[in-house]
């Protein structure tokens, strides 16, 4: 699905190397989950694989389902597969929710080669999937974010992906800032998505989340490498103990 080999990239404003070598393969049907101390370089992994502007890559591949995604424009890295959650969503003032779904939707579309979907086709696919993540009409008529809650940000990012239905999903720190109730709402949507043809990159600080969302397989990555893969339980050893130890070994 999404394999990544020996990633090297750089912050270009400051030329200061983020990643160092990553090496990672996401298997179709399976949920892996990335760990680590801040500044780790977990997130710049999630921008430098979407295509974000400011990262330059200098060495190294990364390809999903076999084609090389770092030499495409993010559009066309959405329209092959990938999708980005971000930790913090921005608010698009002026653009409607319900506008925004259906460009982007036809938009990837279009770049498949694929038919667009009609208006009638999209009200009723958007309302199915706004149901499950209990978001109501007046959120879907509502400014792009504009005026959401942390937890209803979040939940907007999950509906974008359950409309795009993308291959691989990354989800950069989805938890943060979600009480209780949202973050089980946020994983309920997440979970309703799992399936044998589509992987997961969960980026997280914290347990909570993979409790809700149960990962395959835990990555821990610091100074920009992944330093120790595992199970399940690897992300309960850091839960407990922290990561002094995990970095201690690799010193």
């Amino acid at each position: 699905m999404l394999t990544i080999k020996n990633l090297h990239a750089e912050l270009e404003e400051e030329g200061k190397q983020i990643l160092k070598g990553v090496d990672l393969s996401v298997e179709a049907g399976k949920v892996h989950a990335i760990m680590g101390p801040n500044g780790s370089g977990k997130s710049t992994l999630s921008y430098v694989l979407s295509g974000r502007d400011g990262y330059s890559v200098t060495d190294g591949s990364a390809t999903l389902l076999g084609a090389d995604i770092l030499h495409m424009e993010p559009q066309e890295r959405a329209a092959a597969g990938l999708f980005l959650a971000f930790q913090y969503p921005v608010e698009i003032p002026g653009v409607g929710n319900m506008t925004f779904l259906r460009t982007a939707l036809n938009s990837q579309r279009k770049l498949r080669g694929e038919d667009e979907v009609s208006a009638a086709e999209f009200l009723k696919l958007v309302r199915e999937k706004a149901k499950t993540l209990k978001i109501d009409a007046e959120m879907l008529k509502r400014p792009v974010n504009v005026g959401f809650s942390g937890g209803e940000k979040k939940r907007n990012e999950i509906l974008q992906m359950a409309m795009l239905e993308p291959k691989m999903c990354i989800l950069d720190e989805t938890d943060s800032g979600l009480d209780v109730d949202a973050m089980k709402l946020v994983s309920d949507g997440v979970n309703a998505l799992r399936d044998a043809g589509r992987g997961f990159l969960l980026i997280t600080h914290y347990q909570r989340l993979l409790d809700h969302i149960k990962p395959d397989v835990v990555h821990i990555m610091s100074d920009g490498r992944i330093i120790k893969t595992g199970g399940p339980e690897l992300a309960l050893e850091v839960e407990k103990n922290g990561y002094a130890d995990l970095l201690a070994e690799v010193a």
